[in-house]
C-alpha cells in the first residue's frame, strides 16, 4: 500500500501539487485570521520599495509589494505569495530529491516536508521564509546538476537561485561558503574553482553590490542588526545555558514534528562521523544541511538561538534521509513519524475550527487570539479618529511602542495612511527610524498618536512639537485589557524633534 502511494505521487505529481494550492488558498480565504506584526511591517516595507532594509534584504517586500500592487491590499493578497512559492518550492523539492535518489525517494521525501508542521506555516504566512525556503531548494537542484550532471548552464542558474536567496536572507552566503568547503573535498570535482565557481558567484556579486552600498549610506544598519543576534550580552550563567538549548530544541520538536526530526538529527551525526566513507552526492547534501543544522544546534547551547534559523538546513536533511530510506533505514520509525506528523499537521489546519467547538477563541488558551485583535484596534481607532477630524487628508499617524503596532495600524486602519514611529530614545530600532519623519511638508498638519503611554509619560519633546496636544480617548486592548491604549491629537505640527540617531542592535 505505502509503494503504490509512492507511485501514485510520482506519476501524479502536477496534479497533486496543484490541489494542494489550491486547499491552501482555500484555507487563506476561510481562515479570518489577521495578519501578524512581521508580516504587516514588510508589507509597509513594500510600500516604500528599496535595495535593501533594516534588518533584511529586500526580497519579501518586493513579492508582497508586487502582489498587492496587482490584487490590492488584502490580508489574503499579503498571503498569497507564500502559497506560489510554497508550490514552487514542492516541485523542486521533489525534483531534487528524485535527482539525488530516484522516484520512490523523492516521492517520500515529499511525504516527510507535508507533514512538518513548518511547512503549513511557510504556506500560510508571508515572512521571509517562504521566499528563502524556494531559493535554497532551488539553488540545490541547479547545483546538482551542475556538479554530478555536468550541465555548465546550471551552474549559472544556481548563482541566480543563491542571489535571490541572498537577496532574501543573509544565511544564503552559507550556500557558496558551503559549495567552497565541498570542492575542497571533492578531488574529482576541485577543477571547478578554476572557473565554474565563479560563474556560480557572479549573480551573488551583482544581488550583494547594492546590498552593500544601501548600507554603506545608512551606516551599516542590516550589519549591526545581524551582530546584535551573536553572542551574549550580558552574563548567562550554566542554568540559562541550557534553557536557551531546551527551548530550541523544542521549536525543533514543534516544527519538525518529534520524530521527523530525531531521524534527521540521528542521521545527521551517522553522516558526520562516517564523512570521509560517504559518496560524493551525500557529502554535498550534508554539508549544504545537515552540517550546518549541527552547527546552530551547538550555537543553542552557547546562546540564545532563534528557532527558525536552521529551517532551510532540514530540506537537504530529509532528502538525505530519504536517500538512507531507499536502502533500508527507518522503515518503522519513518511510518510513525509520518503518522505523528500528519496528525500535528491536521490539528493546525483545523485549529481555528476546533477552539470554537471547545468555546475557546480569544480565551489565554487560544494561541490564534495575536492574529485577531489588530483589525479591531484599528476599527476603533479610526472611529475616533472621524469623530475628532471627519477630513483625514491632512493629518497623520505616530505610534508610540513597539514596530508592531505601527505597521498594523497602517495596514488594518481603512485609509492605509503613513504611519510614523517615535523613538525617544535616538536609537535605531526598526526600519521607522532609517526613514525619516516627517518632514517639512507634514508642517501645519494634525496627527494622531497612539500607544499604551498614559499622558502624563508621552515623551515631553513629542508633545512641544505641536501647537497643541490633546487627549482624545481609552481604548480597549483586545490583547492585554489591564493596558488600554491612549490616543492623543498633535494639532498643527511645528517641526519634528530629531534625535541623534545611534545604531542599535535590539531586535
Amino acid at each position: 500500500m505505502f509503494e503504490k502511494s509512492l507511485r501514485w505521487i510520482d506519476e501524479h505529481l502536477i496534479g497533486l501539487l496543484l490541489t494542494l494550492a489550491l486547499l491552501r488558498g482555500g484555507f487563506l480565504l476561510a481562515n479570518g485570521l489577521d495578519l501578524i506584526g512581521d508580516e504587516s511591517y514588510y508589507w509597509d516595507w513594500s510600500r516604500q520599495p528599496d535595495w535593501c532594509y533594516y534588518s533584511k534584504p529586500p526580497m519579501v517586500a518586493w513579492l508582497i509589494g508586487a502582489f498587492t500592487w496587482l490584487f490590492g491590499g488584502y490580508t489574503v493578497v499579503v498571503r498569497l505569495p507564500a502559497v506560489v512559492l510554497g508550490t514552487v518550492f514542492l516541485g523542486y523539492f521533489h525534483a531534487t530529491a528524485k535527482a539525488f535518489y530516484g522516484s520512490r525517494a523523492a516521492a517520500l521525501a515529499l511525504l516527510l516536508i507535508l507533514a512538518t508542521p513548518i511547512n503549513v506555516l511557510a504556506n500560510f504566512l508571508m515572512t521571509i521564509d517562504p521566499p528563502l525556503y524556494c531559493f535554497w531548494v532551488m539553488a540545490l537542484y541547479y547545483l546538482r546538476r551542475a556538479l554530478f550532471d555536468h550541465q555548465p548552464r546550471a551552474w549559472l542558474w544556481a548563482g541566480c537561485a543563491s542571489a535571490a536567496a541572498l537577496l532574501t536572507k543573509q544565511a544564503a552566503l552559507a550556500l557558496p561558503l558551503m559549495l567552497l568547503v565541498f570542492l575542497a573535498c571533492d578531488r574529482q570535482r576541485r577543477a571547478y574553482l578554476k572557473r565554474e565557481y565563479w560563474l556560480y558567484l557572479l549573480p551573488m556579486l551583482a544581488a550583494a553590490l547594492p546590498i552593500l552600498l544601501w548600507n554603506q549610506q545608512h551606516d551599516w544598519v542590516m550589519f549591526g542588526h545581524s551582530k546584535g543576534h551573536f553572542g551574549n550580552h550580558e552574563a548567562v550563567g550554566l542554568a540559562k545555558h541550557i534553557a536557551h538549548a531546551r527551548d530550541f530544541l523544542l521549536y525543533q520538536l514543534l516544527l519538525l514534528s518529534p520524530v521527523i526530526f530525531v531521524m534527521v538529527l540521528v542521521t545527521s551525526l551517522k553522516a558526520a562521523a562516517g564523512f570521509k566513507r560517504l559518496s560524493a552526492e551525500r557529502q554535498f547534501l550534508w554539508l549544504m544541511g545537515p552540517a550546518l543544522l549541527l552547527g546552530v544546534l551547538l550555537l543553542s547551547f552557547l546562546q540564545k538561538t532563534q528557532g527558525n534559523w536552521p529551517m532551510p538546513f532540514y530540506i537537504s536533511g530529509l532528502i538525505l534521509l530519504a536517500g538512507y530510506w531507499v536502502e533500508g533505514a527507518w522503515r518503522r520509525s519513518l511510518k510513525f513519524g509520518l503518522a505523528l506528523g500528519y496528525t500535528m499537521v491536521a490539528m493546525t489546519y483545523v485549529l481555528p475550527l476546533l477552539l470554537q467547538a471547545l468555546n475557546l477563541q480569544d480565551s489565554a488558551f487560544d494561541p490564534t487570539k495575536r492574529f485577531k485583535s489588530w483589525q479591531e484596534l484599528a476599527v476603533n481607532i479610526h472611529f475616533e479618529r472621524l469623530i475628532s477630524q471627519p477630513k483625514l487628508d491632512d493629518s497623520f499617524v505616530v505610534a508610540l511602542g513597539h514596530r508592531y503596532l505601527a505597521s498594523q495600524l497602517a495596514f488594518y486602519l481603512p485609509d492605509h495612511p503613513k504611519v510614523f514611529r517615535f523613538e525617544e530614545s535616538g536609537q535605531v530600532i526598526s526600519q521607522y527610524e532609517v526613514w525619516p519623519g516627517p518632514r517639512a511638508a507634514y508642517a501645519g498638519k494634525n496627527a494622531f498618536i497612539i500607544g499604551e503611554t498614559a499622558e502624563e509619560n508621552v515623551p515631553a519633546s513629542l508633545k512641544a512639537a505641536f501647537q497643541r496636544f490633546v487627549f482624545l480617548a481609552e481604548i480597549a486592548n483586545p490583547n492585554n485589557p489591564k493596558s488600554p491604549y491612549f490616543l492623543y491629537l498633535g494639532e498643527n505640527l511645528k517641526a519634528w524633534p530629531e534625535a541623534a540617531k545611534q545604531l542599535s542592535i535590539k531586535e
